[in-house]
C-alpha cells in the first residue's frame, strides 16, 4: 500500500503556525517580487482570489475582504517542509519526497495494519509537532493514493482529511468521480485529446483497450492506466539529477542599462554553477534570455534568447558567467526596459565523466577554487564570496515588502513571547 501525504495550503499554513490569530482568516502568499498569488487559504479561495492573480490588480479585493498578504518566505517554508518530511519518515520504511509539500510513503507488507487508524495517527502527529495540517490518501498504487488524497482534501469536513481506497467498490467510485483532466500524470494536451474521444473520467480512461492507450499516449500512458487499475506499476523514485537547471528572476523594476542586466545574468550563471556542483554535474550548453515587461503596453517590447554551446563541459561559475555574458552581448538591444532575465544550463553530464577536448578544456584549478567558495558561502553566508562582475557595492534583493520573519532559521528573528 502507498500513501500520499499533502500539506494543506502549505505556504499559508506555514505563516499561520507562527501567527495563530490568522486561523480561519483569508491568507495569500505572493510569488517572487510580490508578483502574483501562488498560495491561498480556503478562506481566500472563498473570497474569489484565483491562483496566479496579479497582486497589483487585486489590491482592492485584498482590502475589501481583509485578506492577509505575505511575500514568499522560502527559508521558512523549506525548513518547515524538512520537519514534516522527517516526521513522515518515521511511519514507513520507504519515502519519496515528491515536492516541498508532498510525499509518498510505501508501507510494504503489513497485512494487519489498520490503515485508517494509521493515517489518522500520521495526520495528528504531524499537526501536533509542526502545526501544519495535512491530508492523507492511502491506496494500493501511487496514482490511486493520489486520487484518494484528492478525495480527502475535497471532502475534508466529512473525512477529516483521511481517505483509504482499500476495495474495488471504493476504487471504482473514486475513478468515476475524478475528471480525466485531474488525473495525476495526464497533462492538458492529453486531457483535451481524451475529452475529444469521449473519455471524461478516470474510470472511462482505464476502460480503454491497452493498444489504444499505447498508440495515443505511449507506454507512459499505458503504465498509468494499469496503475490506476490497481496494478502497482509505478514505484517510489529516488532523487534524480536534474536534466536542466535554471535560475531566472523578474527584476524589482525595469532596467535599460547593460551593466545592470549583465550583473544579474552573471549572478544567475553563478547560481547555476552552484547547483551543478551540488549534484556533481557539468553542462555543455547554456541559454540566456531577456525580455521586457509585457504588462507595460506603453513601452516598446522585446524578448530574445540564445543558446551558447560551450567548448568544454564545466561547472565553474567563472567560466559559466563568461559564456553567459557573451550570449547576453549578442541579444541585448539598447532602447528597451528589461524586466526579466535568466540562465538555463543544459546538456548536463556527470562531473566525473567529462569528455575532454584536444584543444581547450576547463581550467583544472577552478575545481579547488569553486570547492573553497562553496564551503565559505555555505558556512558564513550566501554570496559572502562572489565574482567582481556580480557587483561589489550593490546588493540585489527581491521585492518582499510583506515578508514574515524567518522564525526557524535565524536566531535574531525567532518568535518573541510576552509572558504575563
Amino acid at each position: 500500500m502507498f500513501a500520499l501525504v499533502d500539506c494543506n495550503n502549505f505556504y499559508a499554513s506555514c505563516e499561520r503556525v507562527f501567527r495563530p490569530n490568522l486561523n480561519e482568516k483569508p491568507v495569500v502568499v505572493l510569488s517572487n517580487n510580490d508578483g502574483c498569488v501562488i498560495a491561498r487559504s480556503e478562506e481566500a479561495k472563498a473570497a474569489g482570489i484565483p491562483m496566479g492573480a496579479p497582486a497589483h490588480k487585486y489590491e482592492t479585493l485584498f482590502k475589501k475582504h481583509n485578506i492577509h498578504v505575505f511575500s514568499s518566505n522560502y527559508a521558512l517554508y523549506g525548513d518547515m517542509s524538512a520537519r514534516v518530511m522527517n516526521l513522515l519518515a518515521e511511519f514507513a520504511p520507504e519515502i519519496e519526497i515528491y515536492s516541498i509539500d508532498e510525499a509518498f510513503l510505501k508501507f510494504g507488507q503489513a497485512p494487519h495494519l489498520d490503515y485508517q487508524k494509521h493515517a489518522e495517527k500520521i495526520r495528528n502527529y504531524v499537526f501536533k509537532c509542526t502545526g501544519i495540517p495535512i491530508s492523507v490518501g492511502i491506496a494500493p498504487t501511487k496514482s490511486l493514493a493520489k486520487t484518494a488524497n484528492k478525495i480527502a482534501k475535497k471532502f475534508s469536513k466529512q473525512l477529516n482529511n483521511v481517505y483509504i481506497i482499500d476495495n474495488e467498490e471504493k476504487q471504482r467510485k473514486a475513478l468515476k468521480w475524478l475528471p480525466v483532466s485531474k488525473v495525476w500524470g495526464i497533462g492538458r494536451r492529453y486531457a483535451n485529446k481524451l475529452e475529444h474521444n469521449g473519455i471524461h473520467t478516470a474510470l472511462d480512461f482505464i476502460q480503454q483497450p491497452d493498444d489504444w492507450v499505447k498508440r495515443n499516449m505511449s507506454v507512459v500512458g499505458l503504465r498509468l492506466k494499469h496503475d490506476l487499475s490497481g496494478k502497482a506499476i509505478l514505484d517510489l523514485e529516488g532523487v534524480q539529477a536534474k536534466k536542466n537547471i535554471a535560475t531566472t528572476r523578474s527584476f524589482d523594476k525595469n532596467y535599460d542599462d547593460f551593466t545592470y542586466v549583465k550583473e544579474r545574468v552573471t549572478t544567475f550563471a553563478v547560481s547555476c554553477g552552484e547547483k551543478l556542483r551540488r549534484q556533481q554535474s557539468t553542462c555543455n550548453a547554456l541559454m540566456v534570455f531577456i525580455h521586457t515587461n509585457s504588462h507595460r503596453k506603453d513601452l516598446p517590447q522585446y524578448s530574445r534568447n540564445i543558446v551558447v554551446q560551450l567548448p568544454f563541459p564545466t561547472n565553474s561559475s567563472i567560466e559559466l558567467s563568461k559564456f553567459a555574458v557573451l550570449g547576453l552581448k549578442q541579444i541585448f538591444r539598447k532602447g528597451y526596459a528589461y524586466k526579466k532575465a535568466g540562465v538555463i544550463v543544459m546538456d548536463i553530464k556527470p562531473a566525473d565523466n567529462r569528455q575532454l577536448s584536444l584543444f581547450e578544456n576547463s581550467n583544472p584549478r577552478h575545481d579547488a577554487l569553486m570547492k573553497a567558495v562553496d564551503f565559505l558561502n555555505t558556512t558564513i553566508g550566501q554570496e559572502k564570496v562572489k565574482l567582481a562582475a556580480q557587483g561589489s557595492g550593490r546588493m540585489w534583493k527581491m521585492r518582499q515588502e510583506k515578508l514574515s520573519p524567518r522564525y526557524t532559521t535565524k536566531l535574531n528573528e525567532i518568535i518573541t513571547i510576552h509572558a504575563l
